[in-house]
């Protein structure tokens, strides 16, 4: 069953377009399952008590249809698999007619906040959740591979740095931030049916990113870098559709 809400999607959710954003679905997404740790006590507060926290590693969203200002969607997560220190969860976003208009995959380091490497998980990390079937999708991996940086295909942008907004609770650069920053650098009428995003390191306050892209047919893959080339985060976006007539 897992758990969901409804919400309508709101005026200040909506792109010009008039539909819910990409970062706004994965917002959804995250605030689903953040919803879902605070029903069975498992909420950050209570996990930084025992210097615990959960961190977001990777993404698979798939869109069938943006949603519309207004329009009532339902979302829904659930985990399907705890290993060591991993957790794994599923994502869906409805009507209230049934009709399927977004779903994910997601993968979840748990952490120490004082040494910042991975935790194993214990019963009382778990206690609560309830295991469902892997949802039925065409399951992409999890690590996306970088192309030549020679490669014709490859432009670099102008660095800048993070600011205050690029920021969540924990002092770090939210993840749908990354989403946010690449898609400013996606072509005129590329709209996504699927993004992949990787996470390698968090971005602090003051950092500086160097953003590279390449852009090949229907797909464009964007790596927030630092002044090494070391990626923090490197997102892959498609579009089948995008150039044919």
């Amino acid at each position: 069953m897992g758990y969901s809400f409804q919400s309508r999607v709101r005026f200040s959710e909506a792109g010009e377009d008039g539909k819910l954003t990409l970062p706004g679905i994965m917002d959804y997404f995250q605030d689903c399952c953040t919803f879902q740790a605070e029903s069975i006590g498992q909420t950050s507060k209570n996990l930084k008590k025992r210097n615990r926290v959960w961190v977001l590693s990777a993404w698979q969203v798939v869109v069938s249809r943006y949603p519309m200002q207004g329009e009532t969607i339902i979302t829904t997560t659930y985990p399907y698999q705890f290993r060591a220190f991993l957790g794994m969860r599923n994502f869906t976003m409805e009507t209230e007619d049934g009709e399927r208009l977004a779903w994910a995959n997601s993968w979840w380091s748990f952490l120490n906040i004082q040494t910042g490497l991975p935790e194993k998980l214990l019963e009382e990390d778990m206690r609560g959740y309830v295991l469902e079937e892997k949802l039925d999708m065409d399951y992409a991996p999890r690590k996306i591979n970088l192309p030549d940086r020679n490669a014709p295909s490859f432009q670099t942008e102008e660095p800048f740095a993070v600011q205050k907004h690029h920021l969540d609770v924990n002092h770090h650069v939210n993840n749908c931030q990354y989403v946010h920053i690449a898609q400013e650098y996606l072509p005129k009428g590329f709209s996504p049916s699927q993004v992949r995003v990787e996470y390698k390191k968090q971005g602090r306050l003051g950092d500086l990113f160097y953003p590279g892209i390449w852009t090949e047919d229907g797909k464009v893959i964007v790596s927030i870098d630092n002044e090494k080339q070391e990626p923090y985060a490197v997102m892959e976006f498609l579009d089948p559709e995008y150039g044919k007539v």
